[in-house]
This record gives structure tokens, sequence and C-alpha cells, in this order.
């Protein structure tokens, strides 16, 4: 029976969507919204039934019954742990709320807007659970082609540029990839992860893998919008409708990084210029990207760009616990990923509420003018202290984890970077829950260089699109020590395949593969201090009008060379996004190659 339900969580969406477009113009008005919602809820369902059924050990499923034989693996199969199930079933509820929040969304569309959004969580859920490199690529352009579809979908100016930036740019993180696969399959012969991490084993330090292995994680990279490869991310929130920017936000760049931390550990451990890579340039990119994303959210007016680059600041905290070597830092980027993914999803759906209730979304036009709705600020609010790194809750569970491996590993510099780009991101989403909920600070602050253009959502009752707001932005509190307890038990098949059995590519899968105990917080008051941080920096700009004159222009005469600078490189050429890319892929590669 267990083995029935596997491939259910990518068919079922697939299959609904394709339903949908064939009776495109036959269903009764709110069909499509109930079908998007029963199916996402039935797949959060199967995954759920999946979990207990895996803890003891994962299940490989091979598709047609093509199974490996005599250390020969033709097929593709998928790898079910309790991980992979978690990381399905959060993507599968996401998008179930995110269907709710956006009913009645775009009537103009038809069924489109909902056909796109189940195949982009067809691609997300593939992505998670394959055990095959190829078939990775497979999903992660099923998801990347609904992804720019979406982006675009209300077909002005704006959405067609921002969504050619996001297309193009990804399109060459995925040439990017599949040459790294072409490169890894002359090799070894394989793409199965379990063959692959067996064939690199006997190469041992080979140039061809550690090629490959650079292509195919910046091909991630780009996905996740780490810094230097950040650009379009900004670009496609801004014009992308607001239910797509809580799924961008909320799980596609986040999983793009699952898939990069599922890679290492399960396919290139153990080449020491990968470990090298790991976690020296990962760290590096992952402190560039907390922080540069920090500055360019705390500058912003525009309410979704502005959360876009909350984005980059925060995915960089990710990726830092991707860099860790030890698997405490693994264990909190999932639970970092988890957090992360539910308040970003409940910011963004404020921002949909705004768009569609007041015709816009420019934090200095909306001053004060959102107060009839103020259950939306106390939630914007809310979501502001988490990102800014309150130790409550997942988010404040998942930075712990990962600053306790950080400073375990001496690298105090990433806590440093951590913590400045959660209260730059949390400042700016408090000051603007307070301008525009409140009616505070009557001054523009550093957000005035940033102008915005006006919008408009279509309108949807007030409650409807709360509702899922609410419940995420309260589910982002559940305890973090619980996930993050719950995380460490199944993350062992995960993080050591070796030791669950998955190597030997059985069927059905056996081991206990446990890892370390979980380090205790050696920091308990870095949170507080970047939560105070953050209240400091949200006080000081909507308080500009009390502080003297000369304190200001001195602030302003230290901002102003940093922002000219972020800036002109956040120009909208698509011709200097992808000289940024080569730029980054050349220092990776440099880096592999002294290594």
């Amino acid at each position: 029976m267990t083995d029935l339900l596997v491939p259910l969580p990518i068919a079922l969406p697939l299959a609904a969507a394709a339903i949908l477009l064939v009776f495109a113009h036959n269903w009764p008005e709110g069909a499509p919204d109930a079908i998007a919602v029963v199916v996402s809820l039935a797949v959060a369902a199967i995954c759920g039934l999946l979990l207990p059924r895996v803890a003891q050990a994962p299940i490989a499923y091979w598709f047609g019954g093509w199974q490996p034989r005599h250390g020969l693996t033709l097929g593709i199969g998928f790898v079910i742990d309790q991980t992979g199930a978690l990381i399905a079933l959060f993507i599968a509820l996401l998008f179930a709320a995110t269907f709710i929040f956006a009913r009645g969304y775009m009537p103009e569309i038809g069924t489109y807007f909902q056909a796109l959004m189940l195949l982009m969580m067809t691609g997300m859920i593939g992505f998670c659970l394959t055990h095959d490199l190829f078939n990775m690529f497979v999903w992660f352009e099923v998801m990347s082609v609904a992804a720019f579809a979406l982006t675009a979908v209300r077909l002005e100016a704006s959405a067609l540029e921002g969504a050619l930036n996001f297309t193009v740019v990804n399109s060459i993180g995925s040439y990017l990839m599949l040459g790294g696969i072409g490169l890894i399959y002359a090799k070894v012969g394989a793409l199965d992860f379990s063959a692959l991490a067996q064939g690199i084993a006997k190469a041992g330090a080979n140039p061809v893998v550690t090629a490959a292995f650079c292509l195919v994680v910046i091909a991630l990279l780009i996905k996740a919008a780490i810094v230097p490869f950040q650009f379009w991310l900004s670009d496609a929130h801004a014009v992308a409708p607001s239910p797509v920017s809580v799924i961008f936000s909320g799980a596609m760049v986040s999983v793009a990084l699952y898939g990069a931390a599922k890679l290492y550990r399960q396919v290139f451990a153990g080449d020491p210029a990968v470990d090298f890579a790991m976690h020296h340039l990962m760290l590096g990119m992952g402190a560039a990207s907390a922080i540069v994303g920090g500055l360019m959210c705390l500058w912003q007016r525009h309410l979704k760009r502005l959360l876009a680059f909350s984005t980059i600041s925060h995915v960089g905290i990710m990726l830092i616990g991707i860099g860790l070597p030890s698997a405490a830092g693994t264990v909190g980027m999932i639970v970092y990923l988890l957090g992360h993914g539910l308040v970003k999803a409940s910011a963004f759906m404020v921002a949909g509420i705004l768009l569609a209730t007041y015709g816009g979304i420019d934090e200095l036009g909306l001053r004060g003018l959102a107060r009839p709705i103020w259950p939306a600020g106390l939630a914007l609010a809310l979501a502001g202290l988490l990102l800014a790194g309150a130790p409550i809750g997942l988010m404040g569970q998942g930075a712990t984890l990962i600053g306790s491996a950080a400073a375990s590993a001496g690298d105090i510099w990433a806590v440093v970077a951590m913590t400045l780009g959660a209260a730059l991101t949390g400042g700016a989403v408090l000051r603007a829950a307070g301008r525009i909920f409140l009616g505070l600070g009557p001054v523009p602050g550093e957000e005035e260089f940033e102008p915005t253009e006006r919008e408009a959502e279509t309108r949807r009752p007030f409650w409807l699109m709360f509702a899922p707001c609410a419940v995420l932005v309260l589910a982002a509190l559940t305890s973090g020590g619980t996930v993050a307890r719950f995380v460490h038990r199944a993350a062992g098949p995960f993080i050591h395949p070796d030791n669950a059995g998955i190597l030997q590519g059985a069927a059905k899968l056996t081991g206990s593969g446990g890892i370390a105990p979980l380090p205790p917080d050696p920091h308990p008051l870095v949170p507080w201090l970047g939560l105070a941080l953050a209240l400091g920096l949200a006080a000081w700009d909507l308080s500009r009008q009390y502080l003297p004159h000369r304190l200001l222009s001195l602030s302003r005469m230290g901002v102003a060379p940093v922002w000219a600078v972020l800036s002109k490189a956040h120009d909208g050429i698509i011709g200097d996004y992808v000289a940024w890319m080569v730029a980054g892929l050349a220092v990776m590669a440099a880096v592999l190659a002294l290594r």
C-alpha cells in the first residue's frame, strides 16, 4: 500500500491540471479554486501518511519496476525519507493556503492560473523526492516553466519585463545544470544518486567531478537567488501576482537550496574540493547574501520588492547552514526553511491584501490608510519580528541551530552576518508596518530612493484573504524545539544515506542513519541583540522628523555611496545580470580548481 502512495503526490496535481485545462470553459464559477484546494490538501494528506511509514527506513520506488540489477541502475526512482516527505507536505499545505487566499483571483484568465500553480507544485514535489539527477533537472524545468508563465500572467509591460529577466537568467542556469549532468554522466556512467555517490567515491579527487558539481550547484544557487546570482528575484517578485510571490519566496527559492544540500550530502560529499567549497565559498556567499539583501531591503518602499530582498537575505542565512560541516547546520537550515516559508508567505499575503483593498503597495503612498484592516498590520508586524530574529518559533530555532553550528566551527563572522541580515530585513518590515497601518513616520527614510509604480489586484473579501495569512504566521510560532527534534531524528538518511542503506539501492531500505546530537546554544543573547537592532532601525526611520538635521545629513552621507553601488548593480539590464553570473561562475571555478 505504501508503494502505491509514492507517485501520487506528483500524479494527482499533474492530472488535475490537465483536467482543468481540458474542460477550461465548462467549469462553474469557483469550481477550479475548489479543485485546486482539494488536490493540494489530498497531496498533503498523502505526504502526511508517508511520514510515519518511512520513520524506520526510507522507501525506494522505481517507476515501471526498473530496479537496479547486478550493480546497474537504469530506472528512475524516488527515495522517500522523512525529510523529503516533510518538505513535500509543507509545499502542499502552502499551495493549499495560497489557493484559498487567491480564490476568485483574475477570473478573466479562466483555469490557467490554477493549472499553472498545480504544475509548479508538481515540479517542486518531484524535485524534492527524486533520486535521479536528470529527473531532478526535469522537475527543475517543470517548476521553472510554470513560474515563468505565472510571473507574466497579467501581460503588462512591467510583468513581461520581470518575467523576461527571470526566464533568461534561470534558463542559463538550466543550461549550466544540464552541462554538469553531462559531465558527471560521462565520468561515472550513472544518474541515480546512489550509483553516482559510489562512482564518485571510486573516482577520488577528479576535476571532471568537481566541474560537474560546480555547474549543477550554480544552477541551484541561481534559482535560490544567492549573491551574485540574485538580481532576477526582485524584478520577478515586484511584478508577479501576490499569490505567485507567496510561492516564490515561501517555497521555490528554499526548495532550490534544499536540492543543493541534498546533492552535496547524498552525491558529492567526500570530494575534497567540494567539501572545501561548501565550507568556505558557500559560507561567504551566504554571508554576502544576508547583508546585501538586508541593505537593499531597508532601502525599498515597494512592499513586494522589499520582501523580495528580504528573501535574498534569509536564503543567505540558510546557505550558511548548508555550508557548515556539522549536521546541526543542515538540521537548522531545514527548520529555518519551514519557518521562513510560513513567515514570508504570510507577509506576501498582507501585500496582496493591500493591493486588493487599496490598489497600491507603495509604503509612502499607503501611510496610515490601512488602519481599518488592522489585523493584517498585526500579521505583518509579527512577521517583521520573526524575520528580525526573535528567538521564538521555527525561524528562531533554526537560526539558533545554524548559529551554534557556526560558532562550534569557529565561524563567528557568519553569526554576525546572520544577525545583521535578519536585523536589517526585520527593521524594514517593522517600519513598513508602522507607516502603513499606524501612520507613523511622515518624513521618508532611506526608502525614498526607490520609487514605485501604481498597481492593482482583483478585489476579494478581506477575511477570505486574511484567514490563510493568519494561519500561516501563527503556524510559524510552532514550538521550534519540537520541530527541530523531529527534523534531527528524521535527517539521518538525508545527511548520511550510506548509514540508511540507500547506497545499496534496495527496494525497501534499512538502517538507522543516526547523526550527532544537536549542540547547545552558546550565544543566547545574540538573537535579542539582532531584534533590538531591528527595532532601532525601524524607530530611526519612523522618527526622523524628531532627529537633529546634522545627524540625518551624516547618516545620508554614509548611506549614499553604498546605495549608489548596490542600486547600480540592480539596474534591470539582463546583460549585466548575466555578467554577474559569469563572474560568480568564474570565482567558484577558480576556488575549486586551486583547491
